[in-house]
């Protein structure tokens, strides 16, 4: 590796952004507003998803190898070629799906701030042009895009860290908190509730994405896991919980911004203001990250045959800027599809698409790192995340998991098309070349 090489390469810090900016998007700031109906549900849900997301987290940070070859290749050692293939296909057709509705939320936060952009029209367009200015950012190489996340990181946890000292502030004064949803506490209210937190929390396997981006992998790319994960759970609970002290069950529910509105009813419009400015660096921070995955993944694909070799190509740094393009390119499409009143569905789709199709990266992971042998007390915890996996599947629905598995299918048969053409290019090859001259 040349000295050049080396300084492009992703240290700690901006590996663990990446997984903090990749955890913390635009889901858990508008959560509360799904939460709110489950009342004490919501509060146990956190605890399960926490606990649960920690034990995937695990299960991944085990199969981090010194080469940092990324996710596909960890995969692929212990369950073969073709899991490896279709979880980070999955893992791909998310992180671009995800990247609209990042964006799209970036842009509507920042309408809220400049009421003159709320139209629908020019939410779109600033939308786009946040993908395409991401875009930009990131054919700069990984080094750019680890900045830009550790300065969105600083910024975005300002609201949550808010919140929660609100709360601690009407504990301190003797204030009595707002009472929670009467909701029944059941298996069917918690496993609903948990498949809502469970989504804020996906975005720690963000540090698995890069190959051959990060320095000493080994050890950096565990570490990030780990403590950008447990952080983030934290940090969730107790602020998630907060808004749900802080404001009544029914304005939390009809809140277009419910950590903005706790902020405000505490230190007034121009603090909510500021929160809501910190939802949109949030956003825009997940995005940041979400368009960098996205061209690794399709790298790590392209440069196994199983996606076009254009994709495989890549910068003097080793950024694969075609793909980055392509995946921005389809979310910009996604975006432009969300103009119309009839796809007022199609976001909705996003979020169930991303959260089933990164549950399935979550069970290869979890099944190839107990492939590996551990030890009673590590199987023991693997185990855990993949009976949280089958509990978080259940808790999804059966139209999200229909959905997840036609998305397993579809790219499938892309790879077999693709193994098929590249098994044909030799013999065209040759079919097309001149005939040697005769003696």
């Amino acid at each position: 590796m040349t000295v050049q090489t080396e300084k492009q390469l992703l240290g700690p810090w901006m590996t663990s952004a990446l997984v903090v900016g990749g955890m913390i998007g635009a889901g858990i700031f508008m959560l509360p507003v799904s939460l709110a109906p489950y009342g004490a549900n919501a509060i146990i849900a956190w605890v399960i998803s926490s606990l649960g997301a920690l034990s995937l987290a695990y299960s991944l940070a085990r199969l981090a190898r010194r080469d940092g070859l990324g996710i596909q290749a960890y995969i692929e050692r212990e369950l073969g070629p073709t899991i490896g293939f279709i979880v980070t296909w999955a893992f791909w057709v998310s992180a671009w799906a995800s990247n609209a509705a990042l964006a799209i939320a970036a842009a509507a936060g920042l309408a809220r701030i400049v009421p003159s952009l709320a139209g629908s029209s020019s939410i779109a367009w600033v939308a786009i042009s946040l993908i395409a200015f991401l875009a930009i950012i990131n054919a700069m190489g990984a080094r750019t895009t680890g900045r830009l996340a550790i300065l969105t990181v600083a910024i975005k946890i300002l609201p949550l860290f808010a919140v929660i000292l609100i709360m601690g502030g009407k504990r301190v004064a003797g204030s009595p908190f707002e009472p929670l949803a009467a909701l029944p506490l059941n298996f069917d209210n918690i496993a609903a509730a948990t498949a809502l937190t469970l989504f804020a929390l996906l975005g720690f396997e963000t540090a698995t994405a890069p190959v051959d981006k990060v320095r000493n992998p080994g050890r950096t790319i565990p570490l990030a896991i780990m403590a950008g994960t447990a952080f983030v759970a934290i940090l969730y609970l107790f602020s998630s919980t907060a808004v749900l002290l802080i404001l009544p069950a029914g304005a939390v529910a009809a809140s277009v911004a419910p950590f903005a509105d706790a902020v405000g009813s505490a230190w007034g419009e121009q603090a909510a203001l500021l929160a809501a400015f910190g939802m949109v660096v949030s956003a825009f921070g997940a995005l940041n990250g979400g368009v960098m995955i996205a061209g690794e993944l399709s790298y790590s694909m392209a440069s196994r045959g199983d996606l076009p070799a254009l994709l495989a190509k890549t910068t003097r740094s080793g950024t694969p800027v075609l793909g980055q393009l392509i995946a921005a390119g389809i979310a910009i499409i996604l975006v432009m599809l969300n103009m119309g009143r009839d796809t007022a569905g199609l976001f909705t789709f996003v979020i169930l698409l991303t959260t089933s199709a990164t549950l399935w990266l979550y069970l290869a992971g979890a099944v190839a790192a107990l492939k590996q042998r551990p030890s009673p007390g590590v199987a023991s915890v693997v185990i855990v995340g993949i009976a949280f996996t089958a509990f978080a599947f259940y808790g999804v629905g059966r139209e999200a998991n229909l959905w997840g598995l036609t998305l397993l299918a579809a790219g499938f048969a892309i790879r077999t098309g693709m193994r098929a053409l590249n098994s044909r290019a030799p013999i065209l090859a040759a079919a097309r070349a001149p005939a040697a001259p005769r003696e």
